[in-house]
């Protein structure tokens, strides 16, 4: 799997060309029949925002069953808080993060110097997401995105991420086969096209240590504040909101990461 950004020029130029949020004019719809339709229509309105390499990855993308049914099927964050994290193995993501922790302690160091984030949330983070880079997702990411974009349930976030990712093609920062999860996630940390672009630092988000690093920006960049608590009702907890809006994922991460930094040894 090839995703990957060329530098940091390039991702410099992508946000250059990031402009607001597009109101969404091609027609959505809750079935794949009228996908190749819409993906002409929004290669039109595309078009000037969007230069070629871009445009012909969007021709490229497919209607991918598979990420609706993900969609319509995220079952487990209708779990209980201990439920959850049974069935993602939080005991053994703990286990292996705290074994990170001290092999990779200059990392996370560094990291927590430039950031504030300590490395237990990014470690919970990393485990829950990829389970450290075990999976990283097998979807054609640019085709969940489109399939998210055109699908009617949450169109106008996902038109979002799709101009972000194919602004990224453009400007070489990102592979048109792509590989990653079922929303278009990629990367060790499982980051959407338009965080890439925010906070990705044009870093190569397969390698570790540059995806860690752009999870503790954005932590940072959604209000992280160094030595500040990161428990429910703590300052640091909205800043994990901010990664992830289900709240059993949400406090998941928080106990995790609080057992990795030491609080539960």
């Amino acid at each position: 799997m090839k995703r990957f950004f060329s530098s940091a020029a390039s991702l410099a130029l992508a946000m250059a060309f990031w402009n607001a949020t597009p109101a969404a004019a091609a027609q959505c719809g809750n079935g794949p029949g009228g996908f190749e339709n819409w993906k002409q229509t929004f290669a039109e309105e595309a078009r000037g925002r969007v230069g070629p390499a871009g445009i012909d990855a969007l021709m490229d993308t497919h209607y991918n069953s598979a990420t609706i049914s993900a969609d319509r099927g995220q079952k487990s964050f209708r779990l209980s808080l201990e439920q959850f994290m049974a069935k993602r193995g939080a005991s053994a993501i703990v286990a292996r993060g705290r074994q990170l922790k001290r092999s990779q302690a200059g990392l996370f160091s560094a990291i927590q110097q430039r950031y504030g984030v300590p490395p237990g949330p990014l470690l919970a983070i990393w485990g829950m997401e990829t389970g450290f880079g075990a999976v990283h997702g097998n979807q054609h990411a640019l085709s969940a995105v489109a399939t998210l974009a055109y699908d009617c349930r949450r169109s106008e976030f996902f038109t979002d991420q799709l101009y972000a990712a194919l602004k990224l093609i453009d400007h070489g920062a990102l592979s048109p086969n792509a590989r990653g999860s079922m929303h278009g996630e990629i990367g060790q940390t499982q980051f959407l096209p338009k965080n890439i672009l925010n906070y990705g630092m044009g870093g190569n988000l397969d390698n570790a240590s540059a995806a860690l690093m752009a999870t503790a920006n954005f932590l940072h960049q959604h209000g992280w504040r160094a030595g500040a608590g990161y428990q429910p009702g703590e300052p640091n907890f909205e800043a994990i909101q901010a990664w992830n809006a289900a709240s059993v994922y949400e406090r998941a991460i928080a106990i995790i990461g609080r057992q990795i930094d030491g609080g539960d040894e």
